[in-house]
């Protein structure tokens, strides 16, 4: 998708602080955090949300909770705790409509969210 944020991120037309790239896979930091660590865990592939992934997308779900998880451990706080969230549709809080998780850490997350 040409106006795509994401998409111009893995391109290498837009700047981001990555922690970890794959060729399946890119997790960077988020620009507005919400927790001391909140990055984003993007498919290279652009699927625009969870609605599209059909039988053959499903694998890139599966790339990105390996992603989140790499980086957890990475990071140090896979022991401590920590949140996976894919919002979908506008409603929802989605805003970047490539599929995307957002991987939160550093601070008790209490539930229910929002």
């Amino acid at each position: 998708m040409p106006d795509c944020v994401f998409c111009k991120i893995r391109d290498g037309e837009v700047p981001a602080k990555f922690e970890y790239r794959d060729e399946h896979t890119m997790v960077f930091h988020d620009l507005n955090p919400v927790a001391p660590h909140h990055l984003l865990v993007v498919p290279n592939k652009c699927i625009r949300s969870v609605n599209e992934v059909d039988d053959e997308a499903a694998q890139e779900l599966g790339y990105m909770f390996a992603a989140a998880a790499r980086v957890a451990r990475q990071l140090g706080f896979e022991q401590e705790g920590y949140r996976c969230v894919v919002n979908t549709g506008r409603g929802a809080g989605q805003i970047v409509m490539h599929l995307h998780m957002h991987l939160l850490a550093g601070r008790l997350l209490e539930w229910p969210p929002g």
